[in-house]
């Protein structure tokens, strides 16, 4: 798809979003994306409703706990201030997949892709089509993003062990700003979920929630 300068100026326009709201009606809500390929994307259903609750009562934000799906190519992706990714497998992008994506992290969008386990290499070939010309670049420990509300002094922290490797932040860079937080061998959606669902231990359920509501309090006031 093709957008002339005029409609990429009113979409980037449309995604001044308020991190909160005056009112008691939410100001915004989370978006789950929705891909192709067979990958898992709905993957931790309880996950984004305990982070929006934990951020609400933490950041003081006012987040609508019950966010939505919406897929990658539409064109509601453009109401949604912060996109969330995750799944286990294979994703696929189209070509108007890839072009509406760029087009929305261009205009002042940010999404967080959360490694859930095994969806690693899929996500670098989808994302290569989105940014043929940036690399994932691995934040230092010193980047604001550890540093908001909560400090991770050693960066992302490590909620489930998988294959045992150190969790890495990576992160997409356009112009200065970072655009897209890659979240690897963390897990930090699992952390979210509901403490039964895989029964984590307390202490790491709030290291990947605080982790998360530093996310978002980056990507709303950067």
């Amino acid at each position: 798809m093709k957008y002339s300068l005029l409609i990429f100026v009113l979409l980037a326009s449309s995604l001044n979003w308020s991190f909160q709201s005056a009112s008691n009606q939410p100001a915004l809500k989370f978006a789950l994306m929705k891909y192709s390929g067979g990958g898992d994307w709905y993957s931790n259903p309880t996950a984004l409703p305990n982070l929006a609750n934990f951020c609400n009562k933490n950041l003081h934000t006012n987040i609508d706990p019950l966010y939505e799906t919406i897929e990658v190519g539409s064109a509601e992706i453009f109401d949604y201030p912060f996109i969330y990714m995750t799944g286990h497998g294979n994703v696929v992008f189209s070509p108007s997949d890839a072009e509406n994506l760029r087009l929305y992290l261009l205009a002042g969008g940010f999404l967080h892709i959360d490694d859930n386990f095994g969806m690693d290499p899929f996500v670098r070939l989808a994302i290569k089509q989105v940014f043929p010309e940036l690399e994932w670049v691995e934040l230092p420990f010193t980047h604001e993003i550890y540093h908001r509300k909560y400090d991770f002094k050693t960066g992302l922290p490590k909620i489930h062990k998988h294959e045992g490797k150190p969790a890495q932040g990576f992160g997409l860079i356009w112009e200065g700003r970072l655009i897209c937080y890659y979240s690897y061998e963390s897990d930090l959606g699992n952390g979210w979920e509901d403490q039964e669902v895989h029964n984590d231990p307390e202490e790491k359920r709030l290291e990947a929630l605080q982790m998360g509501a530093n996310i978002v309090q980056y990507a709303f006031e950067n």
